[in-house]
Parts: structure tokens; sequence; C-alpha cells
């Protein structure tokens, strides 16, 4: 697709991306303790316990009072690691802003820390469909969003993302999203890529997490169905002619996939 058939905000959004790509493959060659396979795998790429990580954030994360304040309450529970980085949660606000999102989609929300970022970075009258199975989890968050002011623009729907996915299309609301974001379930990961698919409008762009699963995407095992639904995922959407993607080194691996 020629670039000039782009809307100015992907071009610009791509052009971004390409650099943050460089910088990552660049950062590998030089630091190689900082790229998967490290000794202390994590779920983000550079060990959160790293001195550079911690300058990253101290030189580039602004984090909202309360997104600071849900993101420890999470850090507090056991299955808080679960919870996006926030330097990625901050990334994606800021392509939200870029393209000028007003509906989006969560697919796994937990805590909502990442919904509630979604919903701070969208205009007044934008929503988010937030899609999980857990309702305790995101109980600790919903209180937060209302904190932040922005718990109107939040749709908690409590079943199988499937169902909202195909409750959406059914609706009528195929291509009227301009973002989604993918973190729940890996081996469901193809199925939810689809549905996202079909709900984004053209233009608009999907980001799918944990695609470098920590490294086993190298080799996967044929026991950790997880990662091989990740890595058939991976191979289709580097083929995927419906979309321009970037695989981008940030956290446990983020895809953006871009729909012509």
């Amino acid at each position: 697709m020629p670039l000039f058939s782009v809307p100015k905000e992907v071009a610009v959004g791509t052009a971004m991306l390409g650099v943050a790509f460089a910088t990552g493959l660049l950062a590998g060659k030089r630091y190689p303790f900082l790229v998967f396979g490290s000794s202390k795998p994590h779920k983000s790429i550079i060990g959160k316990s790293s001195p550079l990580w911690q300058y990253i954030l101290d030189h580039s994360l602004r984090e909202h009072p309360v997104l600071k304040k849900l993101r420890l309450l999470t850090a507090d529970y056991p299955w808080g690691k679960m919870m996006v980085s926030c330097d990625q949660a901050q990334f994606m606000a800021n392509l939200i802003k870029l393209i000028k999102a007003k509906k989006v989609i969560e697919v796994g929300v937990l805590t909502g820390y990442n919904a509630l970022s979604m919903a701070l970075a969208l205009p007044d009258n934008g929503r988010v469909i937030a899609c999980d199975i857990n309702e305790d989890y995101a109980k600790i968050g919903k209180p937060l969003w209302k904190e932040a002011g922005v718990d109107h623009k939040i749709d908690l729907r409590i079943k199988p993302a499937t169902q909202t996915l195909d409750e959406l299309l059914a609706g009528g609301e195929a291509e009227t999203f301009d973002f989604a974001f993918i973190d729940a379930d890996k081996e469901s990961y193809n199925e939810y890529y689809e549905k996202c698919l079909r709900l984004i409008k053209k233009g608009g762009i999907i980001a799918i997490d944990n695609v470098l699963r920590g490294g086993r995407v190298l080799k996967p095992r044929k026991d950790d169905l997880e990662t091989q639904s990740i890595h058939h995922l991976n191979e289709k959407l580097v083929r995927d002619a419906r979309v321009n993607i970037s695989m981008i080194p940030m956290g446990d691996g983020v895809t953006l996939v871009f729909k012509l």
C-alpha cells in the first residue's frame, strides 16, 4: 500500500515505531544482557531490577497519580506480575492520542491499569470496551477509575471475550473501533486477533502483548501450548497481507498491527 494512501497519523506512528525497533536492536547488540535469554527472566526484557530500567522510567514515565496508585496496589498481589508494564501502557496511550482514537477494545483487564491508562488518553466521549472473565480483579481497579474521573468511559463486560467481540460484530460495530489491545489467554490469541481485525477500522491499530514469551518463542516446547500459539500467530502476522506490523522489544514483546 503506498505510504501516501495511509492516514497521516498512522504514517507518523509507523515512522516512530521504526525508530523504536531499531533502537531496540542496537541495544541488544551493544548490551547483550538486556535481551531475552537473560539469566533473570522477567515480564520485561530489561530486568526490572536493572539500573537501566529505572533510568528509563525516571526519564520517560509520566504516570497519572491514580495510575501509579493502581499499579502499586496491583503489585501487592502474587499475580500482579501479569499487569502490563507501565512504560508499555504509556506508549499505547500515546498511540491512542496520536491517531485520535475514540473507541478502543481491551481483551484481558486484570485490575484495569491499562484500561485506566487508555481511558485517560481518550476524549470525554470516548469508550473502552474492557473484556474479562474475572470480576474480582477488576473490582480492585474500579474505584480508582472513578477517582480518576473516567469510569464513564470504561464499559466492563464480564464474560468470555469471544462472546463480547461477537456481540459487537452482530451489533453492527465492525470497522468502528480505532485501537485494540490483546493480553489474555494465549491459546485464543488468533481468534481474538481475527475478531478484533474485523472490528478495527482501516488505519486502526491492534497491539498484541507477550509475543516473545521471555524468549521461549525461539524454540517452543511441544508441551507449551501457549508459546506454541504465540509462535504460530507471529508466523502468520509476518505474512498477513491485510496489515502492516512492527514487533517491538518492549515489555515481553508487543506486536503492533496496522490495518490496511
